[in-house]
C-alpha cells in the first residue's frame, strides 16, 4: 500500500484511466488522482439459496470529509459484488467477494457503508473489511439479513467496529447516527413485514387465540395493574375477530414470526435449531407410537418401563392420529420432516445425568435438598427468619416445633434457628390464590412449604413438608404436614409429598426463574438499546453480544411454547393460567434484585462483607450456585467497570450522555412501564451505570445458563422433577389409600403426568438444554476484529483471564471432598456456571456446562 492520497499502485491508476478512455463508468469523481479502497464482503448462505452477486452494490461514507450539501460524510461511487468465491467454513457455506472502490484523493477515511440488495432474495451479510491506501484496515461485524430494496425502499447502513459517545462522534457521521436511530424507531403503526427493521413495544396480547373458541382466550399481559408485564417486540398484526384487544394469530403455527432482521437467527443456527427440534420430537413420538401399538395404558406401569425411554432403540412408525395431535403444536414445515426422520432414524432419548451413576439417587433426601442449591432452580431457597412460617396475609403454617425438633442432629430448635440452620423452599403464597383454577381437568396441585436443616457437612436435610389446599369455607386452609421416614407407609407417603414439592418447583422454575426473570425481563432492554443507543455507542457495543438471538427465541416461544394450547400449557401443572401466574410474580420483581449479591442478601444466603469484591460473604461455602455465581459476577463487574472507565471519566459524563439517559428512561417508563414506582437506579453516576450493566449481562449470560442448560440433566428423568401430578396424596380410610398401600410405586407413577405429557416434556427440555454450535461464550467474541480499540482489547483479554481463574476455582471445588453439594448422591459435578473458555471448537449438544453470552435458546 502507498501513502494516503496516492493510488495504491501504478497499475491501478492505469486501469482507471483505461476505463475512462473506453467510456466505461468508474466509481470516482472527476479527480485526476483517484485512489483505490479494497474490500472483502462475506455472506452466509442457506442451503439452496443463491448469492446476490452483482445484484448487490455498496457505497462508502467518509468519516473525515463532510459533503456540505447533505451534511453527511462524502459518498463514494458504487462497487458491485462480482465473482464471489464460495466454500464451506465450520459447517457454514459462505461466499466471499473482493471489491474495489475508486475514490477521489481527498475522500478521507471510510466511516460507514450502505449496501443495496437488488437481488430477489434476502441474504445474510456476515462481515466486511476495507483496506485503505495507508495500510489501515477497517472491520465491520454485520451479522444481519439484508432484504431486497424493492421491499425495504431504503439501502442498508452499516457502521464499523468503532465506538463513540454521542458528543465524540465525527462530524461526518453525526447525521447518519441520528437518522439511523430515527428509522429504527418507526412510527408505531402498521403490521410489520419480515424486512422491516423497526423496534417498537407491545403488550403480550398475542398468547390467546379467541377466534378458535373461548378455551383459547387469555388475558392481555402488560398495560394494567391487574396483569403487569414486561413489553415485547411489536408485530402489529390486526386484532382477532372475537376480541379487539387480542392480536390475531396466523392460522397455522410458523417459525417465521416477525422480529427485526438483526435479531433473526443466522442460516446456520436456524438450520441447527430445526434439526434439534426434529430429533427431540422423534424421541417423543417413537415411544408414544409404540405404547399405542401395544395397547398400553396412558401411564407408565413401572420405573423400568420409563427407563426404556433412554436405554433401547425403537423402530415403530408414527401413528396417523399422533400426527394430528402434533398439528396443533408443530409448524407444517416441520411435520413432514419429523415423520420422515421418525422412520429413517429411530433413536432414543439421551441418558440424563441424574441417572448416569445411580438410578435411585433421585429418591435420596440429601439429593432432594442438594438440588435446591445446585440443581436447575437454585435461586429460590432462603433462610427461615421466623417460625412458624406465615403468609403475606398473616396466616400461619401448620408445621410445629415438635414436628422437626427431633430431626436437627442434636440441636434444639432454638439453637438451629439462632445458628441460621433452618431454610425454607416456599411455594405457598404464589400458588394459593390460583389453586382453584389450576385443579381441574385432572390436575391435582398443592401449595407447598418445605423446611430443611443445614447439617454440619453443609448438606440440606428436608425435615418437614406442608401441602396446602384452599378450604371450601374460604376461611381456613386445608393443610397436611409430612415428615421424613425411611420405612413402610410413612416413607412412601414422604416420597409422594416430595414429588408434589418438585412439581411446584418445576412450575416456578420454568415460568419465573427461567422465562420471566431472563427471557421476558431482557427483551425490553434489547428494544430500548436498538431504539436509543446508536450501534456506534460504546454501551450498545458492550451489550450487543448479550442480546444475540433473544428476540427471535422469545418470538418462537410465543408461537410454540407459552401460547394458548402451547407445549408449556400441555406439560406444566399450571396449564392455561401459566402466563397469568407469571404476571402475578412480576408484580414482586425488581431490577436491582436481579443482582446476584442483592438476591443472596435478600434470601439470607449471604451477609454483607465490604472486604469481598462482591460486597457479600456466603452464609456457608458449599452453595455451588452462590459460590460460582459470585466469582462470575465479580469477573463481569470488573470487565464492565474497566470498559466504562475508557469512555466515562466522571459522573457528569454519564449525566450528559443523552443517548444513555434516553435509553434508561425508556426502559423504566415504557419497556418495564408497569413498574414506574419501582426502585430503579437513578443513572446519575458511573456507579449506577456499572451496576445496571453488570446486572443485565449477568442475567443474559450466567443466570440464564444456570437455570437452562442443566434442565435435561435433572428434569430429563420426570420422576426427579415432575411437571404435574394427576392425583392428590390419598387420605387414610379412602379407596385410593387402599390402592396406594397395595402398590406404592404404581400409585406414584399414576400420580405423575400421563405418558404423552411426560415424553413431550422430556422432548421440550432436550431442545432447550442443547447448546447451539454457533454460540459465543462469555469472555469470547464472534470475530478476531471485534473492536479497533487496543485498550478495550487489553481489558477484554484480562476478562478472559479472570474467567479462566474462575474455572480453576470451580475445578478445585469439585475436587474437594468436603464440598458434598458439588456432587451429591447423584454424582453430578456442578458445572452449570463453568465458563468453558478453552472450548473454542464445536460446542453444540447437551453438555451441562458453558455460559453463552446471550439468551439464545
Amino acid at each position: 500500500m502507498e501513502h494516503r492520497g496516492v493510488c495504491s499502485s501504478l497499475q491501478d491508476c492505469l486501469n482507471v484511466l483505461s476505463k475512462l478512455a473506453a467510456g466505461h463508468e468508474v466509481q470516482t469523481s472527476n479527480s485526476s488522482n483517484p485512489c483505490i479502497i479494497r474490500g472483502k464482503i462475506i455472506i452466509q448462505q442457506s442451503h439452496g439459496e443463491s448469492a446476490p452477486g452483482k445484484s448487490a452494490s455498496i457505497q462508502l461514507y467518509s468519516r473525515t470529509q463532510v459533503d456540505p450539501s447533505t451534511r453527511k460524510g462524502k459518498l463514494s461511487g458504487k462497487a458491485h459484488l462480482k465473482n464471489g468465491k464460495s466454500g464451506w467454513y465450520d459447517g457454514t457455506r459462505i461466499t466471499t467477494y473482493e471489491i474495489k472502490f475508486f475514490v477521489e484523493a481527498d475522500f478521507g477515511i471510510p466511516g460507514a457503508f450502505v449496501i443495496k440488495n437488488q437481488h430477489k432474495h434476502k441474504f445474510f451479510l456476515q462481515s466486511a473489511t476495507l483496506e485503505i491506501p495507508d495500510a489501515q484496515t477497517i472491520h465491520f461485524d454485520c451479522n444481519s439479513w439484508v432484504y431486497p430494496v424493492d421491499k425495504t425502499k431504503i439501502d442498508r447502513l452499516f457502521f464499523p467496529n468503532t465506538s463513540y459517545l454521542p458528543n465524540k462522534t465525527p462530524n461526518a457521521l453525526v447525521k447518519l447516527r441520528e437518522e439511523e436511530l430515527i428509522s429504527l424507531r418507526g412510527d408505531g403503526t402498521g403490521e410489520r413485514e419480515e424486512w422491516d427493521r423497526i423496534y417498537d413495544y407491545d403488550f403480550y396480547n398475542d398468547l390467546g387465540n379467541p377466534d378458535k373458541g373461548s378455551q383459547h382466550e387469555r388475558p392481555v399481559l402488560g398495560g394494567s395493574k391487574t396483569y403487569p408485564y414486561p413489553r415485547r417486540g411489536r408485530t402489529g398484526r390486526p386484532p382477532s375477530h372475537n376480541d379487539p384487544l387480542t392480536e390475531s394469530r396466523p392460522e397455522k403455527i410458523k417459525l417465521d414470526i416477525y422480529v427485526p432482521p438483526d435479531e433473526r437467527f443466522s442460516p446456520k443456527k436456524l438450520s441447527e435449531f430445526i434439526e434439534n427440534t426434529i430429533q427431540a420430537t422423534v424421541h417423543f413420538l417413537i415411544p408414544e407410537a409404540k405404547s399405542l401399538s401395544q395397547e398400553n395404558t396412558s401411564h407408565f406401569e413401572s420405573f423400568d418401563e420409563m427407563l426404556n425411554l433412554f436405554t433401547s432403540k425403537r423402530n415403530q412408525v408414527v401413528e396417523g392420529w399422533l400426527k394430528e395431535k402434533l398439528k396443533t403444536m408443530v409448524p407444517d414445515e416441520l411435520l413432514k420432516k419429523i415423520t420422515r426422520a421418525s422412520k429413517e432414524n429411530p433413536t432414543k432419548f439421551p441418558l440424563p445425568q441424574v441417572l448416569a451413576e445411580n438410578e435411585l439417587a433421585w429418591k435420596d433426601d440429601e439429593e432432594f435438598g442438594r438440588q435446591m442449591l445446585a440443581g436447575i432452580n437454585p435461586g429460590v431457597i432462603k433462610r427461615l427468619k421466623e417460625f412458624p412460617p406465615k403468609s403475606a396475609n398473616g396466616d400461619m403454617s401448620s408445621i410445629k416445633e415438635s414436628d422437626i425438633a427431633n430431626n436437627l442432629d442434636g440441636l434444639t430448635f432454638s439453637q438451629a434457628m439462632n445458628q441460621w440452620r433452618i431454610f425454607i423452599l416456599d411455594y405457598h403464597d404464589y400458588l394459593m390464590p390460583f389453586l382453584n383454577k389450576i385443579n381441574k381437568n385432572g390436575v391435582c396441585a398443592y401449595a407447598s412449604r418445605t423446611l430443611l436443616f443445614l447439617r454440619n457437612d453443609a448438606s440440606l436435610k428436608p425435615v418437614a413438608i406442608e401441602l396446602s389446599l384452599p378450604s371450601s369455607s374460604s376461611i381456613e386452609e386445608n393443610n397436611r404436614v409430612f415428615l421424613p421416614s425411611t420405612e413402610g407407609t410413612e416413607a412412601a407417603l414422604w416420597q409422594l409429598a416430595k414429588a408434589h414439592v418438585a412439581v411446584n418447583d418445576s412450575g416456578y422454575h420454568q415460568l419465573i426463574s427461567h422465562w420471566l426473570k431472563t427471557h421476558a425481563i431482557v427483551e425490553p432492554f434489547i428494544i430500548a438499546t436498538r431504539r436509543q443507543l446508536s450501534v456506534m455507542h460504546p454501551i450498545h457495543w458492550l451489550l450487543n453480544p448479550h442480546f444475540k438471538d433473544t428476540m427471535h427465541t422469545n418470538a418462537l416461544a410465543r408461537s410454540l411454547l407459552i401460547n394458548s394450547g402451547g407445549i408449556l400449557e400441555k406439560t406444566l401443572f399450571t396449564g392455561e393460567i401459566s402466563m397469568e401466574l407469571s404476571s402475578a410474580l412480576y408484580n414482586h420483581w425488581r431490577f436491582d434484585e436481579q443482582s446476584l449479591p442483592k438476591d443472596l442478601l435478600k434470601r439470607g444466603l449471604a451477609l454483607t462483607d465490604s472486604e469481598k469484591p462482591s460486597g457479600v460473604q456466603l452464609l456457608f461455602e458449599d452453595y455451588p450456585y452462590g459460590a460460582d455465581g459470585l466469582d462470575i459476577w465479580d469477573a463481569i463487574k470488573t470487565w464492565v467497570k474497566d470498559f466504562c472507565s475508557l469512555f466515562y471519566t466522571n459522573d457528569d459524563s454519564v449525566n450528559s450522555d443523552n443517548e444513555i439517559q434516553a435509553w434508561w428512561s425508556e426502559i423504566k417508563e415504557v419497556g418495564h412501564g408497569d413498574k414506574p414506582n419501582e426502585t430503579w437506579y437513578q443513572m446519575t453516576t458511573c456507579s449506577d451505570l456499572i451496576e445496571v450493566l453488570t446486572t443485565l449481562i449477568w442475567t443474559a449470560s450466567a443466570l440464564h445458563a444456570a437455570v437452562n442448560f442443566g434442565q435435561y440433566g435433572y428434569a430429563g428423568y420426570p420422576p426427579n422433577h415432575p411437571t404435574m401430578c394427576r392425583k392428590f396424596i390419598p387420605e387414610e380410610g379412602t379407596q385410593e389409600f387402599a390402592e396406594f398401600l397395595r402398590d406404592p410405586d404404581k400409585f406414584y407413577l399414576k400420580m405423575l403426568p400421563e405418558r404423552f405429557e411426560m415424553t413431550l416434556s422430556v422432548a421440550l427440555i432436550e431442545v432447550l438444554s442443547r447448546h447451539i454450535s454457533d454460540e459465543v461464550y462469555l469472555g469470547q467474541q464472534p470475530s478476531l476484529e471485534w473492536t479497533d480499540n487496543e485498550q478495550i482489547r487489553e481489558k477484554f483479554k484480562q476478562f478472559g483471564e479472570n474467567l479462566k481463574e474462575v474455572e480453576k476455582k470451580i475445578v478445585e471445588r469439585n475436587r474437594d471432598p468436603k464440598l458434598k453439594n458439588r456432587w451429591g448422591p447423584a454424582k453430578i459435578p456442578y458445572k452449570l456456571l463453568y465458563p468453558d473458555t478453552s472450548n473454542v471448537g464445536f460446542r453444540g449438544g447437551i453438555t451441562g456446562r458453558g455460559i453463552p453470552n446471550s439468551i439464545s435458546i
